[in-house]
């Protein structure tokens, strides 16, 4: 991320009761030890996201949205498997109305508790048992606050809707362990009027066409970040074709010339992202694009996973930004491939997005990276840690500025060849899985053969400026 400063059609309905059916009966057996799986995940920078008893898989969504009322309804269908004997668990969910809850195709009682759903199925869930509950819901979704970043959740338009945010903004839509610890697959199914688009995350599948509603189709068959979801409706100009053998879908609102730097800024994608991947390593999903949004609400960019989108701040100087598109992209290595695990880790985001624009700029511009290095180095406050910046600071500067200084000066540590191993290790060896600073830490001493505890100690959260590496 990058920051400046309703009616549900029956076929929908179908497809989601009949993924609950085809995961069978979660029985369970003698000696089970029934209990409540915990209502949070206790991640103190995200006080009550997330939850615990289960690992969810896979996500089936299909959502109807009115934006002339502003009305929302969907069916979800979570398929996940217990990791203890659970007698009830709870989804995030944030102020929507729930009309019917089931468990293997089974009613299951449920109840809310704030932004929780609480859901107690009709017999325990084995611990190793996998399940599927389906939930159907309706009503105004809200906005979410993001912090220091703004408005966030699911924001009304004029002519539809824009969700996203970070560190959270999926429980404003559907019911979700909402907590990048818990990654899974999704199928999204999105009906609204025709003549708007509707656009997500993921492969675009087949789009089809009844009674004055149009259904957009997405697939994202890489392990998502809940957070990392989006859904952005209106009258948008949508782009599709190839990048790579892969399909690449960029969309701008009418609103906006043809010609202009957002469309210009979007069209280099695919370059941009072929750049990343020499440096980093293959390209970690099945598709490539991006959004432009023109909602001044949204001040900042997120690199929503293969389609990152970008607020309408980065382009009113009326000229493309590259950068941002850059730093979009490289998160799709950093931060959503390999995720983290607790949001204290977040520089391992941030500090490489940040990272990759200098090296673009070096590339593009011909901009030293070792003087932009030097520049900032001078500059920096190096009281604020970038690792553990407390919730408050967990968007600030020390996290991608000094995040970034710290790649460099690992560089510098440890040479070229071995820098960028360990790059690509990293990528290769948690694609789609996760991350914390002691694992980097690890790889990176295992790559480089170095002692590097010190260094990160003194890069990461030292208090005062720490010594100029020498080339390694």
């Amino acid at each position: 991320m990058r920051s400046t400063s309703a009616r549900v059609r029956p076929g929908l309905a179908a497809a989601v009761v009949a993924a609950a059916l085809l995961t069978g009966c979660s029985s369970a057996s003698p000696g089970d030890d029934f209990r409540p799986g915990a209502s949070e995940l206790g991640d103190p920078y995200v006080p009550g996201a997330g939850n615990g008893g289960y690992d969810v898989e896979h996500y089936r969504l299909a959502v109807d949205y009115d934006p002339a009322s502003d009305r929302l309804r969907g069916q979800a269908a979570v398929t996940a498997v217990a990791t203890q004997p659970l007698s009830r668990f709870n989804l995030d969910l944030q102020g929507l109305e729930v009309t019917a809850v089931g468990v293997d195709g089974d009613r299951a009682r449920h109840h809310r508790d704030g932004d929780e759903l609480v859901v107690t199925p009709a017999r325990g869930l084995a611990q190793g048992n996998r399940f599927t509950v389906t939930v159907e819901y309706a009503g105004r979704p809200g906005t979410r606050p993001n912090g220091p970043l703004g408005g966030g959740g699911f924001l009304h338009t004029e002519d539809g809707a824009i969700v996203l945010g970070q560190p959270y903004s999926a429980a404003a839509w559907f019911p979700v362990n909402d907590h990048p610890s818990d990654k899974a697959t999704y199928d999204i199914e999105v009906a609204v009027p025709d003549g708007l688009a509707a656009l997500s995350n993921g492969v675009p599948g087949e789009q089809s066409s009844a009674d004055g509603r149009t259904t957009w189709r997405w697939a994202q068959r890489a392990p998502m970040a809940s957070y990392l979801t989006t859904l952005v409706i209106g009258a948008y100009r949508v782009e599709t074709g190839t990048h790579a053998g892969k399909p690449i879908v960029t969309a701008v609102p009418e609103s906006l010339a043809e010609t202009g730097p957002e469309a210009v800024s979007l069209a280099r994608t695919g370059e941009i992202a072929d750049f990343l991947a020499d440096r980093f390593g293959p390209y970690p999903f099945d598709s490539y694009g991006g959004v432009v949004v023109a909602d001044p609400r949204v001040g900042y960019a997120l690199e929503t996973q293969s389609r990152p989108v970008y607020g309408p701040a980065f382009f009113l100087g009326g000229r493309p930004n590259f950068d941002v598109v850059v730093h979009e992209l490289a998160h799709q290595w950093f931060g959503n491939s390999v995720a983290v695990t607790r949001w204290r880790d977040i520089w391992l985001n941030e500090g490489f997005a940040t990272y990759a624009e200098w090296l673009w700029a070096e590339h593009e511009e011909g901009r030293s990276l070792q003087r932009a290095f030097e520049e900032l180095y001078a500059v920096t406050d190096w009281s604020l840690p970038a690792l553990d910046p407390g919730p408050e600071q967990m968007f600030g500067t020390a996290v991608y500025q000094r995040g970034a200084l710290t790649v460099h000066a690992l560089r510098r540590t440890v040479g070229d060849d071995a820098f960028f191993a360990i790059l690509r290790a990293w990528t290769a060896e948690r694609r789609d899985g996760y991350g914390t600073t002691g694992d980097f830490i690890e790889l990176a001493e295992r790559v480089s053969g170095a002692q590097l505890d010190d260094f990160f100690d003194a890069w990461l959260s030292g208090t005062t400026r720490p010594a100029l590496p020498e080339p390694g």
